[in-house]
Order: C-alpha cells, then sequence, then structure tokens
C-alpha cells in the first residue's frame, strides 16, 4: 500500500487515503484507523476501496455531493477556498 494523505476523523480514528493492489487489481482505498494509545493504528472495517476505473464516476459523485451541501447550507463556498492553505 502506498499512503497518500490522511484526515482527523476524531480523537480515535483516522482516515487514510492510500493506493493499492492485490493480485493484479488496482486499487484506491479510504479507510478508517482506530488509533489507540501508544500502538499501531490499526485499519477498521469501516473503509471504501474503489477501481481507478470508476474513479471519474467517484469524482463527479462528490462534486454534486459538494454542490448538495453548499444548497442546503451545510458547507459554505468560501470554507472551500481556504482548503490546501
Amino acid at each position: 500500500m502506498s499512503d497518500i494523505c490522511e484526515i482527523q476523523k476524531n480523537s480515535r480514528e483516522t482516515i487514510c487515503f492510500r493506493l493499492g493492489e492485490y493480485k493484479g487489481h488496482k486499487f484506491v482505498d479510504m479507510r478508517v484507523f482506530a488509533i489507540e494509545e501508544g500502538k499501531d493504528p490499526i485499519a477498521t472495517r469501516k473503509g471504501l476501496a474503489i477501481s481507478p476505473q470508476l474513479w471519474p464516476q467517484f469524482k463527479a459523485a462528490l462534486a454534486q455531493l459538494e454542490s448538495a451541501m453548499i444548497q442546503h447550507g451545510w458547507l459554505a463556498p468560501e470554507d472551500l477556498e481556504t482548503q490546501g492553505e
């Protein structure tokens, strides 16, 4: 697995984004890891693995979801401008 990035979900969990391959099949893995003090993070069953062929559809679905969150007032457009800074 090749770790790409992670997001701290809460004090006990992290969402890890990774590239992986299993039996010749490549996939993008987005998985929740449990964090216990003094121990290495442990992968949980919570997560999603998708093939690279589905990435364009997945990315389009995220854009639709983002628009819906803005429309419903769950997310402000200006919040998106500060990401990555």
